[in-house]
């Protein structure tokens, strides 16, 4: 099977040496990257900045900024059965990235931020993905609702909803606990270390895409 993850954090840039990021590590996608590798699919990892090795047998494609993101999963997407976005996309980006680095000045300083193209909200009707649409929900309040509003809104097959307020799971960590979130019901798996997590969700997306 032909599977597209996207994993990591995106960088915005606000002037030459500073940008806008988030926590994800991305160690849930690498994770997953490994394990469909390991079972005998070809994959094509989208990743944004992170610290992590490519995982064997997977070709790797790096991206920087959210529109970076989207411009390289609109032109791979259509090629693939399986489409799994682990990764933490920024919802918003500066307006103007300043061309020199920003000088201290007064006691405040203003940034006008504007939205990102919704990368998983695009997948269907903007880029015509017919195959099994997964995605990611990191929360801190309202854990399931949330994460199915988002599998409903953007047509996923399926949502791995994990409430990142706990500081023993999730950004940073090596292990997770997750809840599969469907249009129609949940189930909540055990945490585990995201390597073994990685695996058991491979399997159940294997199920989907041949539903």
């Amino acid at each position: 099977m032909k599977l597209l993850i996207t994993a990591g954090p995106t960088v915005e840039p606000i002037d030459p040496v500073r940008y806008l990021t988030n926590r994800s590590s991305g160690k849930m996608g690498y994770a997953l990257a490994a394990a469909a590798a390991k079972r005998g699919h070809s994959v094509l990892l989208i990743s944004g900045p992170t610290s992590l090795e490519i995982p064997e047998g997977v070709d790797y494609l790096p991206i920087e900024t959210a529109e970076e993101m989207y411009q390289a999963v609109a032109a791979q997407i259509g090629k693939m059965e399986l489409a799994i976005f682990a990764a933490a996309v920024a919802d918003y980006t500066p307006a103007k990235v300043a061309e020199q680095k920003i000088k201290k000045s007064g006691e405040e300083m203003t940034i006008t931020l504007t939205r990102t193209k919704d990368v998983l909200g695009s997948a269907r009707e903007v880029m015509g993905f017919k195959g099994a649409l997964i995605g990611f929900a990191a929360e801190t309040e309202n854990v399931i609702d949330n994460a199915r509003g988002k599998c409903l809104r953007k047509g996923c097959d399926l949502v791995i909803a994990n409430d990142v307020s706990r500081r023993d799971i999730g950004f940073d960590s090596s292990e997770n606990q997750v809840t599969l979130v469907y249009p129609d019901r949940e189930e909540v798996l055990p945490q585990d270390s995201k390597e073994h997590l990685a695996f058991h969700l491979m399997e159940v997306v294997e199920d989907l895409a041949e539903s």
